[in-house]
């Protein structure tokens, strides 16, 4: 049995509101910091610890990853494969406004790939290799391994959607995946037979939701 804890980053700090995206230099807030610290005490404390450590490349999950790091001791490996979906809107501060620009609204037309960005399915595939990689470095850690994985929002929901063999099709809004949140993936061997999610930053989580995380 392994287990693999899809692990969202904290807040980051974005007073223009725009979708940043893969764009460098977006670091976490104070409470994302905050976010951050509490991952790494849930993980330290918990009955098993994690044995591998793997984060996107992105600033904000390397200094989410960043206290469980120290905590544990241990290296952190980064894995491009689990970076932030690409999106041709990144840089832009989106409202209804913007997105009726005809070189907006152009894009929008097939939100079932979606038309805007990176297709779900290729998302969940690189994520779904990068799990596997990971599971493939846990069995030199014996029965009952774990590993976190620091990444984004949406490649973390893709992922849970294809493993409860939901639709990919969603809408944004009601994707089950606050800030600093965990979504766990047990297997026997490489078969998947469980999924489950925890809010540790409920508390934390802010009032509107957050562009481009």
């Amino acid at each position: 049995m392994t287990t693999i804890h899809l692990v969202r980053h904290g807040e980051v700090d974005n007073p223009e509101g725009i979708l940043y995206g893969r764009l460098p230099n977006f670091g976490l807030t104070d409470r994302g910091h905050e976010m951050a610290r509490r991952v790494g005490e849930h993980f330290a404390a918990a009955s098993l610890t994690p044995d591998e450590l793997v984060a996107s490349p992105l600033l904000r999950a390397q200094q989410t990853i960043d206290p469980l790091r120290q905590r544990l001791d241990l290296p952190v490996f980064t894995d491009d494969r689990v970076i932030e979906a690409a999106n041709s809107f990144e840089g832009q501060k989106l409202n209804g406004r913007r997105l009726a620009m005809p070189r907006n609204l152009v894009r929008l037309y097939n939100p079932l790939t979606p038309s805007w960005g990176e297709p779900y399915r290729q998302i969940v595939l690189r994520m779904q290799a990068a799990m596997a990689s990971l599971r493939a470095k846990l069995v030199k850690h014996g029965p009952e391994a774990e590993g976190v994985i620091v990444s984004h929002q949406l490649p973390i929901w893709m992922t849970r959607l294809a493993g409860e063999s939901r639709s990919l099709v969603h809408d944004p809004r009601k994707r089950e995946c606050d800030l600093a949140s965990i979504t766990s993936f047990t297997f026997e061997s490489s078969t998947l037979v469980s999924v489950s999610y925890e809010s540790i930053c409920a508390d934390l989580q802010p009032g509107q939701a957050v562009a481009g995380a």
